[in-house]
């Protein structure tokens, strides 16, 4: 049993033992003097990697891109203050796509709390119902119903953030000086073993969440539902985990003869099975077609969906949809679900999967037949501009630069969108992640570092400019970690995705560039400079491709694509109509 050089020490090395054992792998530590003991815990504690990191915010989202690649609980410190409340973004994304974070916010002792000391503000509760758990550990003491409880509380909280519904939770850790390892006498020969070093090799108090195994009556009945209709889709919206889901959907569709409309950050659209459908936004914008092909059964996984057609002909389709909850959350704005069916999707689609071998059947073939031909036109529109670069031949052009199992983050905003407009399945599997639970644009580049440290190898990024400029700083971060990340910067200067809303139609034009276009004139090299990256300014496919794959064997990179934003809404209008009028005028099967 070591000797630990005071009190504070003790405590410090205690907690992060605790969340150790209790699965953490990953800590990202922002410099501070309250924060002391816990940075240099992190630091000493075998089995934990530790990330530095400068600012705050950028650290909140590199610990978010952590664990939703791990998908194991990344820890994040700060000092008191408002230090912590910069993690406020990143506490709410994980609330909202469930991404398990542990929260550890230094603080300062009872006694200098409301009496105007510096860097003292009210910590308790910090990130409100935001966060799944909180706690405020108490000031560290040398006796053996402190430690235990402490180390009993943390192990609580590590499982917090892991059992559905994931999210982030709130240790609140005050600290009296010395903040340092400096010698000081404490009571440590009245600690018992138990309390100085807890149970080697698991938690202090062992939590088993329940198995998330879905109800087998519930799934018999929802079997009997597809075996009585042909007219049935599989929807597939964003999800995180990486336990199968891509086979077992596979497996599903061709048991039951149902299509897959899977997004590109569902993990089941690259390398998804034989049904997998991309170009559905683009056909369901031929109104007759989509009215024809309305489906009788849906069956819902992962988050919401990102493009607004497809949800809304689900919605309006009268369809008896079941959505398959596993990760606590209910994606139904609508409330058009008749059924919710909780525990783990991929049990559900095996349980489903027996017993039933349809094939598919000629409304199924429609669809398919439908895929190959607005995939047909888009490939004919791109050929007639072979050298151009728009936005939507950015996404698609990324995705086919990327090898086997390469992590893809993507930004909110139009690259999602484009990406899943335009970026077709194919038989190669890819890792790919996005902040869609609040949908915003900030932190887009500290998470898709914290996606490629986790993974272990190099990550892309796509991106646009604002996203970039309003995460600048992950450039500095980046520089420090040496995390190898290439980002693809689609630099329309400004916020384009405002071009296709309403507001852009009213407002008068010089009012809504400046509320709204925001045309910044960054010069993005600054940017590069300022991580030490690479930068590329490809101006064809051929050189986009060939950059990103420069990028991905290894280094940082800054990709930068300009484009027209005026330009950009007329592109996706062509391109959409383009693909709906492959369709034709019917009939269809």
């Amino acid at each position: 049993m070591s000797s630990d050089a005071n009190l504070n020490v003790l405590w410090a090395r205690a907690l992060l033992e605790e969340l150790v054992r209790g699965g953490v792998r990953h800590a990202v530590v922002c410099p501070g003097s309250r924060s002391s003991p816990l940075a240099l815990a992190c630091a000493g504690t075998e089995g934990l990697r530790t990330w530095s990191v400068i600012d705050e915010r950028s650290a909140g989202f590199f610990a978010l891109g952590l664990a939703k690649q791990s998908r194991a609980p990344a820890v994040v410190v700060a000092t008191s203050g408002t230090a912590g409340a910069h993690f406020y973004p990143a506490v709410i994304e994980a609330a909202l796509s469930h991404v398990p974070l542990v929260v550890l916010t230094a603080d300062r002792p009872l006694e200098l709390q409301g009496w105007g000391a510096p860097q003292t503000v009210p910590q308790a509760r910090f990130f409100g119902e935001h966060a799944r758990f909180y706690a405020d550990l108490g000031q560290p003491e040398a006796h053996d119903a402190a430690l235990i409880h402490m180390r009993a509380t943390v192990a609580r909280a590590v499982v917090s953030a892991w059992r559905a519904p994931r999210g982030a939770v709130q240790l609140n850790v005050p600290f009296r000086e010395p903040l340092a390892p400096i010698a000081e006498p404490f009571a440590e020969a009245s600690l018992s073993a138990l309390a100085k070093s807890g149970r080697a090799g698991a938690p202090l108090t062992r939590i088993v969440p329940p198995e998330p195994v879905p109800d087998a009556a519930t799934l018999d009945e929802v079997r009997r539902r597809i075996a009585a209709t042909t007219r049935g889709v599989i929807v597939c919206g964003p999800r995180d985990e990486m336990d199968g889901f891509a086979a077992a959907i596979s497996a599903l569709s061709q048991a039951t003869g149902y299509p897959v409309l899977a997004e590109s950050t569902s993990q089941a659209r690259y390398g998804g099975g034989p049904l997998t459908l991309s170009y559905y936004d683009a056909m369901l914008r031929h109104a007759p077609f989509a009215k024809a092909h309305r489906p009788e059964l849906v069956l819902r996984f992962g988050g919401g969906l990102t493009p607004k057609v497809p949800q809304q002909w689900l919605d309006g389709s009268g369809a008896d949809i079941v959505l398959f909850s596993d990760g606590g959350g209910l994606f139904d704005p609508a409330h058009r679900a008749s059924t919710v069916v909780e525990g783990s999707a991929v049990a559900a689609c095996e349980a489903l999967t027996r017993g039933l071998a349809r094939g598919v059947g000629p409304w199924a073939r429609g669809l398919l037949a439908a895929e190959q031909r607005v995939r047909t036109a888009l490939e004919a529109a791109f050929a007639e501009q072979p050298d151009a670069l728009s936005e939507p031949r950015i996404a698609r052009e990324v995705v086919a630069a990327l090898p086997a199992g390469a992590p893809l983050f993507v930004s909110s905003s139009m690259p999602i969108r484009d990406l899943d407009a335009f970026a077709p399945a194919g038989t190669v599997p890819l890792r790919v992640l996005a902040n869609r639970g609040a949908n915003g644009i900030d932190g887009i580049v500290s998470s898709a570092l914290g996606m490629a440290a986790a993974a272990g190898r190099p990550a892309v990024l796509l991106t646009g400019d604002l996203a970039l400029l309003h995460d600048v700083g992950a450039f500095v971060t980046a520089s420090r970690t040496r995390v190898p990340l290439t980002v693809v910067a689609v630099n329309n200067d400004g916020g384009g995705i405002f071009s296709f809303l309403p507001i852009a139609q009213v407002a008068p034009r010089d009012t809504f560039e400046t509320l709204f276009g925001t045309p910044h004139g960054v010069d993005l090299s600054h940017a590069a400079a300022l991580g030490g990256a690479r930068l590329h300014r490809p101006e064809t496919p051929v050189a986009l491709r060939s950059a990103v794959r420069e990028g991905l064997e290894g280094g940082l990179h800054l990709v930068e694509v300009r484009v027209d934003r005026n330009a950009n809404v007329d592109e996706h209008r062509r391109l959409f109509a383009r693909m709906a009028a492959s369709l034709g005028e019917g009939p269809w099967a």
